[in-house]
Order: C-alpha cells, then structure tokens, then sequence
C-alpha cells in the first residue's frame, strides 16, 4: 500500500488490489499463491478493465508486483505486449513467469533486497532470460520485505524513476 499511495502522490493513477481472495489468503489455504496463471488471469482482468474506463484507457499502464505477483505481472506483460509500458517487480519471483519471460517487451526493473538470499540468485536467473529493456537494482541490506531504515524508500523512489522513464516513451492512446 505504501507504494501505491507515494505513486499517487507523484501523480500516478493505481489501481491496488490483491490477487487473492481473502480464503485463498488465509494460512490454511494457501495453495494458489503460486497459481501464476491463475493469478496473471486475474491481472488480466483488471488491465482490460482499466482500458474499458473512458477516464484511464488514455493512460500508460505499468504493473507492480511483489512476490508471486511479479511472476503474474511479467505473464501479463508478455500476453498484452503493446498494452503495458513497463514492469517493476519488488521483492518478486520472476522466475516463476518461466518461458513468457522471453516474451516480456515493456521495459521491466527487477528490485530485490541485498540479504534477501536465495530471492537475489531467483533475480538473477530471470534478469537473463528478459529479452527487453531492463535493470535489477540490489538494495543493500534488505530483507524481502524492504522493513529496514530508508528500504522501502529506496524501491519507491527507483519505481517513480522506472514508470516516469518509460511512460513519457509511450504512446498516450492505447488499443481497446
């Protein structure tokens, strides 16, 4: 949520949800947290939404993910290719996008804490399968979920740069 309210104070319109209902959240039922093409379906559903909005069709659209989210978001990315300007995954697992990893066009930033191990090598492996314009950023000394002095500042700032960077390359009207 933190990330979704300083975009908006840039200026950015979001749309913040969760890609899981809250039974699929809950400890007991946690089975579809890697459902990647469930969750992408759902992800997908809410960009055509957003193109179907007489107020938000004109807009670039970028996806933000975090965890299994980011996998989901590059799956998005790489189905609707001329629809997304780019891609930011924090503290994701784009690894877990596989094969649409090499189908990914919009401009994607992977960001990742410096001691989340394990997650930084996960990065890694999917930086080089992206065939598109791209950066992964190592905040140092952060965890997975950027709780540290000044982490989740750092991703912000790094997401405001990315989105401005690559909406201002985008065409302002998309396809419906």
């Amino acid at each position: 949520m933190a990330v979704a309210e300083a975009l908006n104070e840039s200026g950015f319109a979001t749309l913040l949800f969760d890609l899981l209902t809250p039974v699929e959240e809950d400890a007991n039922h946690r089975a579809k947290v890697f459902d990647i093409p469930l969750l992408a379906e759902r992800l997908a559903h809410a960009v055509h939404w957003s193109n179907e909005q007489r107020d938000l069709w004109r807009l670039p659209i970028g996806l933000f993910g975090a965890s299994t989210g980011a996998a989901a978001a590059l799956v998005v990315a790489a189905r609707l290719e001329d629809t997304i300007a780019a891609v930011v995954s924090r503290g994701g697992r784009p690894d877990l996008a596989g094969d649409a990893l090499r189908a990914v066009r919009a401009p994607t930033l992977l960001i990742v804490g410096g001691a989340d191990y394990g997650v930084i090598e996960l990065n890694e492996a999917a930086f080089g399968e992206l065939r598109c314009p791209k950066d992964l950023i190592v905040i140092p000394d952060a965890t997975h979920l950027f709780p540290e002095q000044g982490a989740l500042r750092e991703v912000i700032c790094q997401t405001e740069m990315w989105f401005q960077q690559h909406f201002a390359a985008q065409p302002t009207v998309r396809r419906k």
